[in-house]
This record gives C-alpha cells, structure tokens and sequence, in this order.
C-alpha cells in the first residue's frame, strides 16, 4: 500500500518524526536564535489536531498543552510578540526544544492533554496543582437513566456513588465544549432532573429544546427506554476510553442486526449516530466558523441577516451574560417576547428562541393578542402590559406546572413596567413552577432590568453579552412586526 503523503507516519507511541535536527548544546544560541528556531518548526508542524509538550534542555517536560491546529498554536509561543502571561511567560527562558502528539479531534485532544498532565505533572501547568478545583467529567450509572455533567466535586457520596469519573482536566470551557460536541452524537441527557423510568407522570412532561434540536432523546418524556438509553450511554463510555474502533465496530454490527431484522428505523439511527462519530473532527471545524466574526462568518453559520449587523461570538456573549446576571450554571437557551400594534389595533406578540447563542426558528411562535388590543377605546391606545402578561400565560403554561422546562433566561423587550408585567403573569401559573431568570432590555438608554433587583444594570455598549441580548430582542421584534404587517394587508385586503 502506498505511503499517504498527506498523514506523516508516527512513532509506537503516536509522536510525529521530526525534520529537524537536534537542537544545539544548551548555551549555544542566544535567547533570540533559540525562539526564532522554535518558531521555524512549529510553523512547519502537521495541520491537524494535537497535544505539545514543551522540554527543557535536559529534555524534562515543563508544561502540556492541546492545540485544534498544532502550527498556529505552538507557533504562537515563540513569535517576537508572544506575551504569555505572568505564569508562562518564565517559560520562554527554559524551553529548549518541543515534542508534538497528533490527535483525531480537538476532544481527543482534550482527553490526551489530561491524562499526560496528571502522568508528567510539568512545573507551568500551575492549574493542575489543587485537584479539589479542577472539573471533572461524571456519568451516574446508578440512575435509570444517567446524566452526563461537569463537576468539581467527585466526591459527592450521594450523586457520585457508582458514577464513572473521568479527570480532572484543566479547564472547564474546553470540557464543557467538548460535551457538548459529543453531545450531538451520543444524545445523553445533561439536565439534574430525577427522572425514574416507572414514573407515569413522564409521558405527560414536554421535553426541553435539546430534544428537538437532537441533542438529547428525552427520557424525562419517555421518548426512549432505559435500554436503548444505556446502550448510548455505554458506547459514550467506550468512546472517552479510547475503543472507538470497538465501538464503531459493535455499532456496525448491530445496524446489520436490525436491518436483517427489518427494524429500519433502528438501523437507520444507528447508521447516523456512526456517521456522525466519523465526522467529530469535521463537525468541530465547523463550530469554529460559526465562532468567526463579520457578516459573512454569520451567514455561513445560519445567522439571519437582521442579526448579522450585530454579530459577537456566542460562546463568548453567553459567558459574559451569566456573569453580568450572576447566574450559576450555563445559558444555553433563551428566548425573547416582544409586542408589536399600530394605533392599537392588530396587537401581536412573538417568541423567538436562541440555542447556544443562535436563532432556532423551530421555536419561533406568534401570537395574536385577544384580549390587549383596544381599538375601540380610541386610535391612541394599546396595553402592552395586559399584552405581555397575555403572552406569558399562554407560552409558559405547562412550565408553570413542571411539565416542561424553563429556558435559561427569558427576555421581555421594554423596561421595568414590561418585567413587572411578566413577572405578575409568572405569579399566576398553575403548579407554582418559576423561571430561573427573566429580564427585561429597554431601548434607548439598553438598560437590563432584572428580576428581584431594584436597580438596573447599565452595560458598555461593546460588552458582548449586551450585544448578544440587543441582538435577540431585535430578532424578537422583527418577528413581530412581520406577523403584524401579514395581518394588517390581510385586514386591508378584507375591508376592500
């Protein structure tokens, strides 16, 4: 068989050969030569995913790192205007030569980088020092149905006994990261519910967002059965251990199994869920385009162009927000409602909802308010208020009654009097259930009013997650005003 020219062949140990010669005696370059030969070779490594492990000069491992492209990140330690930071930048002073570990994927990546921190343990990998802070990766086994989560302490002997532990890694974005890429594979559940597969009352409950962007199968609905659940779960353990050849193979086997026995549609999910395995790498390529920023990034990356204009990079923008609003977990979900009338008749409202930063027209909903619009009051009067409360009875009703999930933050266009409005309609749901946060974003002055505070939260105008929440009550209002307009010529058609 040939040699592929384009995938250099790797040691026993998976280290690619290395072009250049051995680095001269230490002392023997100046501090400029030494970064400058550094940088010539980092810029000729593979173009791939990868893990580098930086040496001194008696060839001892000083720090770990993973790169999604090994040039671009190994080069960027040794260009002239490398600033590293306070902790890694010393490093510069020591590093003498590098070694590079070629992965499949960014999460394999990831998982590579872990186990060689904790093997080696390098003096500037000063985050790995105190495990009781680190993330670790946690599947409850003992539960019907187990949940994947993110958890620094796994040690919990209530919700950890039995669990599978994987870890500690070195930061929590990347891993949250790649759990959720995994995600879309595996279609395990990363919610807290306590769902038992004997509860009747699951065939009633509405399955959160995941569920219809495929991103879980809904267990908490009985969408699916522990069996089926576990299988998924098992091949996601295999998978972090590093057996995806078994895996891929077990899989292989059992789409074959099902389609002899004509079970189609089982065989048929199989057949995805291996395509998508095969296409992790691809499939992270392009979550980093739709991380780009510009108009033409946000096209490629399904955004509409009314948002477009206002572009930010959402994992960033969602970070920023949790922590302007303080909130404890991720915002994965949110949604926006926003009342559009002219001269008080023809009032609507909309719903418009955003998964990990982007608009999910699927849950787009419009509503034509019943009970708000006051045209025969006069010309000059409307009710967003009654409007709003309207809305938010009629979208989070289930919510209220624990058959359905809240999203993550709820956006209500307008100022104090709108959040008040919605805040008095949340009161008033059956079941008790509340919102985990609700704000409300008023033009002009884009102040964010918030729940349970009195006093707003005032933001610069280039602070992403600002821009993000401007962004999301435009498409709201848009939404709205297409639905008003359609109704408005339909009016006009009718009275002609």
């Amino acid at each position: 068989m040939p040699d592929d020219p384009d995938r250099p062949f790797t040691d026993a140990e998976g280290f690619l050969p290395s072009d250049a010669p051995s680095p001269p005696e230490w002392g023997s370059e100046t501090r400029q030569q030494r970064l400058a030969r550094l940088l010539r070779k980092a810029r000729s490594l593979q173009s791939s995913p990868g893990v580098y492990l930086m040496k001194d000069h008696k060839g001892v491992v000083v720090y770990v790192g993973k790169a999604a492209r090994l040039p671009d990140r190994v080069a960027s330690y040794f260009a002239p205007s490398a600033d590293l930071g306070p902790k890694k930048q010393p490093m510069l002073e020591v590093v003498h030569d590098f070694d590079t570990l070629v992965c499949e994927g960014e999460w394999e990546a990831l998982l590579t980088e872990n186990r060689l921190i904790k093997d080696i343990g390098p003096k500037f990998n000063v985050r790995l020092t105190d495990d009781k802070t680190f993330p670790y990766l946690a599947i409850t086994m003992r539960e019907d149905f187990p949940r994947v989560m993110v958890t620094r302490n796994p040690s919990d002997p209530v919700l950890m006994k039995g669990a599978r532990i994987f870890g500690p890694f070195v930061a929590a974005g990347s891993l949250r990261q790649a759990v959720q890429l995994l995600q879309r594979v595996f279609r395990f559940r990363t919610c807290s519910l306590d769902i038992r597969a004997d509860d009747p009352r699951n065939r009633l409950f509405r399955p959160c967002i995941l569920y219809n962007i495929n991103q879980c199968t809904a267990p908490c609905a009985d969408k699916i059965g522990t069996g089926a659940y576990r299988a998924d779960v098992e091949r996601f353990v295999k998978f972090l251990e590093g057996k995806q050849s078994t895996m891929l193979r077990e899989m292989r086997g059992d789409m074959e199994a099902a389609s002899a026995a004509l079970e189609f549609e089982k065989a048929a999910a199989l057949r995805d869920q291996i395509r998508a395995i095969e296409r992790l790498e691809e499939r992270a390529k392009g979550g980093r385009g739709m991380a780009g920023s510009g108009r033409g990034e946000g096209r490629r990356s399904g955004w509409q162009p009314e948002t477009e204009i206002t572009y930010v990079e959402p994992k960033k923008a969602l970070r920023s927000l949790r922590k302007t609003l303080g909130m404890d977990s991720a915002i994965r979900c949110i949604e926006a409602i926003d009342i559009a009338h002219l001269q008080g008749g023809e009032t609507v409202g909309s719903k418009v909802c955003f998964i990990d930063g982007r608009p999910f027209k699927n849950e787009y909903r419009r509503y034509r308010i019943k009970g708000a619009g006051l045209a025969d009051a006069g010309p000059s009067i409307n009710d967003d208020y009654s409007s709003i409360r309207e809305v938010v009875s009629r979208r989070y009703r289930e919510a209220g009654n624990g058959h359905e999930l809240y999203p993550d933050v709820i956006v209500i266009d307008g100022g104090l009097g709108q959040l008040h409005a919605a805040m008095e309609a949340f009161e008033t749901l059956e079941g008790g259930v509340r919102p985990p946060m609700v704000i409300s974003l008023a033009k002009k002055e884009e102040l964010i009013y918030v729940q349970q505070r009195s006093e707003p939260i005032r933001l610069g105008r280039e602070n992403l997650g600002l821009r993000l929440v401007q962004a999301i009550r435009d498409e709201a209002h848009r939404f709205a005003q297409h639905y008003h307009h359609v109704l408005r010529r339909k009016s006009t058609l009718e009275e002609g």
